[in-house]
C-alpha cells in the first residue's frame, strides 16, 4: 500500500493552480475544471468546488521535502504565503519551515537531507 494523492481544497481553482504553481515552482496539470495536479513525489491536487474537496482548509499540517529550504521559502514569500513559523531547526534534527496557503491550508517544508522518518528519537 502507498499513498498517491494529497488534495488541498481551495475555493476558487484558478487562483489555487496560480498559487501552487508560483509555490512549488512547476506548472502543474489542469485535470478538469475543478482540479489542477503537481507532481511532488505523490500527486498534490488543489481542488476547487464540486470537486469532492471540503470547503474548509485541512486541520493539520501538509509535509513536504525539499532540496533547497531557503529556495522554497522564497517561493513560499513571493507566492503570498503567510509565514507561521521562520525556518527552525527542531529538537529530532529536522530543518524546516511552517506557512498557510491564502485559504487556510497549514503547509510545512523540510530540509530534505534532515528528514526524521521514525526511528528512537534521543534528545
Amino acid at each position: 500500500m502507498r499513498l498517491y494523492r494529497v488534495i488541498l481544497p481551495v475555493p476558487d481553482t484558478e487562483a489555487g493552480a496560480r498559487f501552487y504553481a508560483r509555490l512549488f515552482g512547476q506548472e502543474g496539470e489542469r485535470i478538469a475544471e475543478n482540479r489542477h495536479y503537481f507532481d511532488c513525489g505523490i500527486v498534490v491536487a488543489v481542488v476547487g468546488p464540486g470537486g469532492r474537496a471540503t470547503e474548509h482548509p485541512m486541520p493539520d499540517y501538509c509535509y513536504f521535502a525539499v532540496e533547497d529550504l531557503e529556495q522554497a521559502l522564497a517561493r513560499a514569500r513571493e507566492a503570498g504565503a503567510t509565514i507561521e513559523k521562520e525556518i527552525d531547526t527542531y529538537p529530532w534534527g529536522e530543518r524546516s519551515f511552517y506557512v498557510r496557503d491564502p485559504w487556510g491550508n497549514p503547509l510545512c517544508f523540510v530540509d530534505d537531507s534532515t528528514l526524521f522518518t521514525g526511528g528512537r528519537f534521543v534528545p
